[in-house]
């Protein structure tokens, strides 16, 4: 089978579309997941820290850290992954104080995003970009 020059240009380009397209369906997925958990309310650029690597060297173990004094609940997402929703950290009254640490999985370079819901209501959001070098999510 030979392919014009036309039908070889048409082929590359609908490849490149399969490749955004499910980033962007993923990232409206998370951009849903995060309406639901705060309830549509507006998102605050401070109160919460997310430290995370600029580069993961593997995707399998990327350690990232959220504090986010005065929260009650901090829900962390990865917005490539295919389950965006990550790790969830609720913190009681007795609570020393409002900070979390832990391991996630990434399945390629994308945004991690960690969204804390503050003791008086408001809601607060932090964005950090991991670039990954090998997947750990089946890739």
């Amino acid at each position: 089978m030979e392919f014009t020059r036309r039908e070889t240009l048409a082929l590359g380009l609908g490849a490149a579309a399969m490749m955004v397209l499910p980033l962007r369906a993923n990232a409206s997925a998370t951009d849903d997941l995060i309406a639901e958990f705060t309830g549509g309310a507006d998102l605050a650029d401070t109160g919460i820290t997310l430290t995370a690597p600029e580069i993961a060297e593997n995707g399998n173990t990327v350690p990232i850290e959220v504090s986010a004094p005065g929260a009650s609940e901090i829900v962390v997402f990865a917005t490539g992954n295919p389950v965006p929703p990550v790790a969830q950290f609720s913190f009681g009254p007795l609570a020393g104080s409002q900070t979390a640490a832990t391991r996630i999985r990434l399945a390629k370079t994308q945004d991690v995003v960690a969204v804390a819901r503050m003791a008086d209501g408001s809601f607060a959001r932090a964005t950090q970009l991991v670039k990954v070098t090998i997947g750990g999510c089946g890739g």
